[in-house]
């Protein structure tokens, strides 16, 4: 299988969703792609005296996170599968995490100011997995990628910022190095993008924030499976599986994701659909994965010492 190197330019970022955008790569089904990328808020470098943003960028089309892409897959085709195995994530040298603004209808319920801000620069310590902010914190870092995914099929300009059935914003802290994530094609050559780097992210994601930074060095393998028939986001980690919800609605979203795994519960393990239910009660966990962007979302996770 060949591997491939993005470069990090103006050519390969966009800050939108669209079927419409032109890969700028194509791939065979098994290859792996090498890139950087941007902090999600297109930043070039950080600490304590701020950022410098990447530019230039368009208004309308560059207002999300900023994503590498779109990647072409050869023969992949609309409700086929896309497997993403997440190979090797490297982070930049700087962070950081905003307390305030991002979630206002939460703020205001934790009597946060509107507009108040209490802004986090964090150094980043790859070689040793360590953050440290001004404040002399220390956090153990577990990089991921915010944002995986496909653009919907409708044409036209899609923020970035909701995660889809087809992934994207999707900000789920268990998206680390040796994952594969699971996604339905929405549109013939997949046109995947990825970014929002994540060097630590709490479930739920609080503030709106993660411990943002970018990624110095990425490496993604992308394949198709025809033998797995989704509706949402599903991903194996090193031991367990995980399943995922998404709606507007936290309680819907909560019951999508346990039918999904109640419906893997019943291909993995041989159950019906009552039992299914009852082991997931004593065996399945259920998190709210995030809840700051507009869609909220839940995963399930199965591990696989779980049930024997």
């Amino acid at each position: 299988m060949a591997v491939h190197e993005l470069p990090l330019e103006r050519r390969t970022l966009h800050g939108h969703f669209s079927p419409d955008l032109e890969p700028v790569l194509t791939v065979d089904p098994g290859d792996s792609v090498f890139f950087s990328t941007l902090d999600a808020g297109w930043g070039l470098e950080g600490g304590s005296l701020g950022r410098r943003r990447f530019e230039p960028r368009q208004r309308g089309l560059d207002d999300g996170h900023a994503l590498v892409g779109p990647i072409e897959v050869r023969g992949a085709r609309a409700g086929q599968t896309l497997a993403v195995r997440v190979e090797e994530l490297r982070v930049g040298t700087y962070g950081f995490t905003d307390a305030g603004g991002w979630a206002s209808w939460l703020n205001a319920r934790l009597g946060v100011a509107e507009g108040e801000s209490a802004i986090l620069w964090w150094d980043l310590d790859a070689d040793a997995g360590i953050g440290r902010d001004q404040h002399g914190h220390e956090v153990g870092l577990r990089p991921f990628l915010g944002v995986l995914g496909m653009p919907p099929p409708s044409p036209g300009v899609h923020s970035t910022q909701p995660p889809r059935r087809w992934g994207g914003n999707l900000d789920c802290g268990e998206l680390v190095v040796g994952t594969s994530l699971f996604l339905p094609i929405p549109v013939d050559g997949a046109r995947f993008s990825a970014g929002d780097g994540h060097a630590r992210q709490g479930d739920g994601e609080a503030s709106g924030l993660a411990l943002e930074a970018p990624m110095e060095r990425v490496r993604l393998t992308l394949d198709i499976r025809d033998d797995l028939e989704l509706r949402s986001p599903l991903a194996r980690t090193h031991d367990a599986w995980i399943t995922f919800g998404l709606d507007e609605d936290l309680d819907d979203a909560l019951a999508h994701a346990l039918d999904e795994m109640l419906g893997l519960m019943e291909r993995e393990l041989g159950v019906g659909r009552r039992e299914a239910l009852a082991l997931a009660s004593v065996a399945v966990d259920l998190r709210v994965t995030q809840v700051v962007n507009v869609v909220k979302g839940v995963h399930a996770i199965l591990r696989d010492d779980a049930v024997r």
